[in-house]
């Protein structure tokens, strides 16, 4: 006789309606014994999703975002259980792993409703489909374009991450902006010192990748901020809108950086959102939607052009010997050893994304809210560029 798991996957995976969930849940909730077996082929499933160039954050995030905060609990009990099993894991993952929800109780509220969710979540877990992968996967040794983090990134990224703490914190305009801006100079100065290191020691390190989630609502003026912060550390983003993240392609402590900048704005961004927001109801005003989609979109490009002004600054600085760091005695050699890395860093975003396209974006429609966003990102010390942005699915 078929096993009970495999009766139910049939019923329930390969099916789009609620019937087939039904039928599966009630086998499985018949028989206590298939437990074991339904968590290992669950596991099955979610090493599938290595294979398909998916990471753990990827797959909790499009899991909540499809199903539920159940489904996204159950997949990370899931995955932190398949990965318990290898010596190796790539960068990054630790940090996913550590952000992951916990799982919740087996069988619970019932075990029919339990046995229902885990099958939804396998139904999406079979259905995930390949995307360029942006590491290599668990217990494989990373090189080439997956190199671990030069060794005193930790100490630089912790003094950034205070900065922009203190940023989004505090109740001062002017204070956020000096912090933020001074956060963004660090980090402009650390990969000119990285990019020099790299070229006197004639490193072989190549660029890497990371994925960074955009989330509804206002995916796109959050797209374009990604962008922009992007840009002006130094790497390419390709937004992919059907799966809800951007690929970020930079040199490692470039990637860090647009990691916790770009975190960081969407913060202070939503902060003012929200402050501005509620004056503009409490003066009888009711077009929520607009002005926030308004708000955000002023936000995003208006920054872009100020992080730019600042990464250009710090780089004139160093080119000059009058900045910071082991770039401030000045070296001739800058400008083409970072044009040498931008052009790295391009070559290999079009390589692992030959596919991109160009989007216009729609125009905003909220004057007020237009002006206040670009209000915001001025308080916040920085700007955008105009309203395209590269997209792409990334599908091998």
């Amino acid at each position: 006789m078929e096993p009970v798991t495999d009766q139910a996957f049939a019923a329930a995976l390969y099916s789009d309606g609620d019937a087939g969930l039904d039928t599966g849940a009630s086998l499985l909730a018949a028989d206590p014994t298939a437990d074991a077996e339904l968590f290992r082929r669950g596991e099955e499933f979610v090493r599938r999703a290595w294979e398909r160039g998916w990471q753990p954050a990827d797959v909790v995030r499009l899991v909540r975002r499809d199903l539920d905060e159940t489904a996204a609990c159950l997949a990370a009990g899931l995955i932190v259980s398949e990965t318990a099993r290898y010596e190796r894991l790539p960068p990054r993952w630790r940090a996913q792993l550590d952000g992951l929800p916990d799982a919740p109780p087996r069988n619970r509220p019932d075990r029919f409703s339990y046995a229902s969710a885990v099958l939804g979540l396998y139904r999406l877990l079979l259905r995930l489909p390949a995307i360029e992968p942006v590491g290599p996967p668990p217990g494989v040794a990373p090189h080439g374009l997956h190199l671990p983090p030069a060794h005193d990134e930790p100490r630089m990224l912790t003094r950034i991450r205070a900065l922009l703490a203190k940023a989004e914190a505090t109740g001062f305009p002017e204070e956020a902006e000096a912090l933020t801006t001074k956060a963004q100079e660090l980090m402009a100065r650390h990969s000119i010192d990285e990019a020099l290191l790299a070229a006197r020691t004639h490193s072989k390190e190549a660029p890497g990748a990371c994925r960074i989630g955009v989330d509804a609502p206002y995916e796109t003026a959050k797209a374009i901020l990604l962008d922009a912060v992007a840009a002006a550390n130094r790497c390419r983003a390709v937004w992919n809108s059907d799966l809800g993240f951007s690929a970020v392609v930079g040199f490692e402590p470039d990637l860090d950086a647009v990691e916790l900048l770009y975190t960081s704005l969407l913060v202070q961004g939503t902060v003012a959102m929200t402050k501005a927001e509620a004056g503009q109801r409490a003066g009888g005003r009711k077009r929520t939607k607009t002005f926030r989609q308004s708000f955000l979109m002023a936000y995003a490009q208006r920054l872009g052009s100020r992080l730019a002004a600042d990464t250009a600054r710090v780089t004139a600085a160093a080119e000059a010997g009058t900045g910071a760091g082991p770039a401030a005695a000045g070296d001739p050699d800058l400008l083409p050893v970072l044009a040498a890395r931008d052009m790295a860093v391009t070559d290999t975003a079009e390589r692992m994304f030959p596919e991109t396209t160009t989007t216009r974006v729609r125009g905003a429609t909220d004057l007020d809210g237009w002006t206040h966003g670009t209000a915001a990102a001025d308080r916040a010390r920085m700007g955008g560029n105009g309203p395209e942005l590269r997209g792409g699915h990334g599908r091998r």
